[in-house]
């Protein structure tokens, strides 16, 4: 036999009504929907692969070199563009 038990769950409002509105859209209960949302969660998490750590390299000096700014992906591919540059 299975039991249901009542309980408070704090959702942000804006999924809440998202929510409700897929419910009433599928003719189905708040209740259900937040069910099977539930259900598919724990069942994608039994079938997640376990991954080894990958482990990425570092070189010494810790700092960028003048004239990298990591904010401006334009300068930057600029930048290694004409460090692969054949001299």
């Amino acid at each position: 036999m299975s039991w249901c038990m009542r309980t408070t769950v704090r959702l942000h409002e804006p999924l809440l009504e998202e929510a409700k509105k897929y419910a009433a859209e599928t003719g189905r209960t708040l209740t259900a929907v937040i069910e099977d949302a539930l259900r598919e969660k724990l069942a994608r998490r039994k079938h997640t692969v376990k991954r080894s750590r990958v482990r990425l390299p570092t070189f010494p000096g810790g700092k960028l070199q003048p004239g990298v700014d990591l904010d401006d992906t334009s300068a930057l591919l600029d930048l290694m563009e004409r460090r692969d540059a054949p001299h």
